[in-house]
């Protein structure tokens, strides 16, 4: 199988900010083997450059020719680069279903239909702009990103301007101490989770949380997200979370993020699909895994004002999946 790449750069529809910062642009890599397509894309606090990713590219050995031999293949990866790995791992999937001429989901033995609505992302800014925008997106489920010092302000202001379902994603910008103060109080706001409030390397902290969360008769679900990278963080936070988030970049592509679904399952914790600032090529992929999950976060295309790709569509809230070989994504022709 021949390893190509194929440097992007996606232009976000608005800025976008989170607790470690903000951006107009991410500078992502297409990731090819054969026919097969991934995508890696470069998030700067996961300490990943557009740069670097394609250093590695470059370092990866002949990975052979049996595609249906996965794990042997992907074992040749060398370690590095999270974003690029899990490239190669969507790319070697694709290249798979379209051998076999099925989509991914049915190779799975999934149900497109089972598919949960996805949530719309709200970074962070003033109360008063991200209620704007929570109200003109008109999206039934939002996913609210916190961090600072104005955070329950900016969960008022939305919850004032929409009747929307709110989730929201503090990105490990909490203390301890922190998250316990603010977390009863943004529990009245009718909250459905509270995605990643501690550090991210944190993990005796969320036993902790939990425990005193329990001592104030408060119950707000509470998620990890970048704590959880593997199948093996996951079992070592059973009974300290309620739900783990998902995402392909982060456990180096679907392969393991399909481990991550089961163990998450076999510890009573729920699940969300989500994904970064992708693609449709990368979301998309992520997508097939989606009808395993409780909750989707797969908004990436809506980001975005240049996606390369048609893959996912959306309606409203609503994912359809391409029905087409592979991942089902399609090159867009440049006008």
């Amino acid at each position: 199988m021949k390893l190509s790449w194929e440097p992007i750069t996606l232009d976000l529809r608005t800025t976008f900010r989170v607790a470690h910062g903000a951006s107009d642009q991410r500078h992502n890599v297409l990731v090819y083997l054969d026919d097969g397509v991934g995508e890696a894309a470069a998030v700067p606090y996961y300490g990943e450059t557009q740069e670097g990713i394609i250093e590695y590219l470059k370092s990866v050995p002949d990975l052979g020719d049996d595609l249906f031999d996965m794990d042997a293949i992907l074992d040749k990866r060398p370690a590095g680069s999270r974003a690029a790995r899990s490239a190669i791992d969507e790319a070697l999937h694709d290249l798979w279903g379209k051998k076999l001429n099925q989509p991914l989901y049915k190779l799975f033995g999934l149900n497109p239909q089972n598919i949960p609505l996805t949530s719309f992302t709200i970074g962070m800014d003033e109360p008063h702009v991200m209620a704007e925008q929570a109200k003109a997106s008109g999206h039934p489920i939002l996913k609210i990103k916190l961090g600072g010092e104005e955070d329950e302000a900016r969960v008022k202001a939305i919850r004032g301007a929409t009747n929307s379902k709110l989730r929201v994603d503090a990105n490990a910008g909490w203390s301890r101490e922190r998250a316990l103060q603010i977390i009863p109080r943004l529990a009245e706001y009718d909250l459905e989770f509270i995605e990643q409030p501690l550090a991210v390397d944190d993990v005796d902290g969320y036993f902790w949380l939990k425990k005193k969360l329990l001592a104030q008769k408060v119950h707000v679900p509470i998620f990890a997200d970048e704590t959880a990278k593997t199948s093996h963080d996951v079992a070592k936070l059973a009974g300290a979370i309620d739900g783990v988030v998902v995402k392909t970049m982060k456990s180096e592509g679907i392969r393991e993020m399909m481990r991550m679904i089961h163990t998450a399952r076999a510890h009573d914790m729920r699940i969300m699909l989500s994904c970064m600032v992708e693609s449709s090529v990368g979301v998309t992929a992520a997508a097939h895994l989606a009808p395993l999950c409780d909750y989707a976060d797969l908004d990436g295309p809506l980001l975005i004002k240049n996606d390369p790709y048609r893959g996912v569509t959306y309606d409203g809230a609503k994912m359809l999946l391409p029905s087409s070989a592979g991942i089902g994504v399609e090159r867009i022709k440049s006008s």
